[in-house]
């Protein structure tokens, strides 16, 4: 099943994320904003990863003095994805 997620992202030159996940792994994502080049590496890598697996490769990644950056505010957005999910089924 597909799920579309659009998340806007805090402490970054990026505005949002949007995501498409299908089966727990992202399908798609587009970044708006921020460093185009490094975005449009990062969307390309973790293409068809589990989304646990990019959580625990890019949370807690920071953007030179910022706390964040937008690496780990995908991180975040999968985190709270999950989150969201999990309270779904209760």
């Amino acid at each position: 099943m597909l799920k579309t997620i659009r998340y806007a992202t805090q402490g970054t030159c990026s505005k949002e994320i949007l995501l498409v996940l299908e089966d727990n792994k992202i399908k798609d994502i587009e970044f708006m904003g921020g460093c185009s080049g490094n975005l449009q590496g990062i969307s390309s890598l973790v293409k068809g990863m589990e989304i646990t697996e990019v959580i625990e490769k890019l949370k807690g990644i920071k953007c030179g003095y910022k706390p964040t950056s937008c690496p780990d505010q995908l991180a975040q957005c999968l985190v709270q994805y999950i989150d969201e999910e999990q309270k779904a089924k209760i």
